[in-house]
């Protein structure tokens, strides 16, 4: 502790940091529920999917955006070139 007390304490000088990650946790507990109640996904693109999905709707929520004008925003973007 003595010898990262900087980094473990960050906390006590910027109260913009956390104590605990239990934002971080709630972020990941959706898609754990989903997982359990449906026990798999149908193939790992639809879990690739979901998590990109629900990373920008999570993401949305922090900035205090709205999740719907995001996706729909995202939605209209043109398609990337491979």
């Amino acid at each position: 502790m003595v010898k990262y007390c900087d980094s473990v304490f960050t906390f006590l000088d910027d109260h913009h940091i956390p104590p605990d990650n239990n934002a971080s946790e709630r972020t990941i507990r959706n898609f754990k529920v989903k997982l359990k109640v449906s026990n798999f996904f149908q193939s790992t693109t639809g879990s690739d999917g979901y998590a990109v999905i629900r990373s920008v709707i999570d993401t949305a929520i922090k900035n205090k955006q709205s999740p719907d004008e995001v996706t729909r925003l995202i939605a209209i973007l043109p398609a990337a070139e491979s």
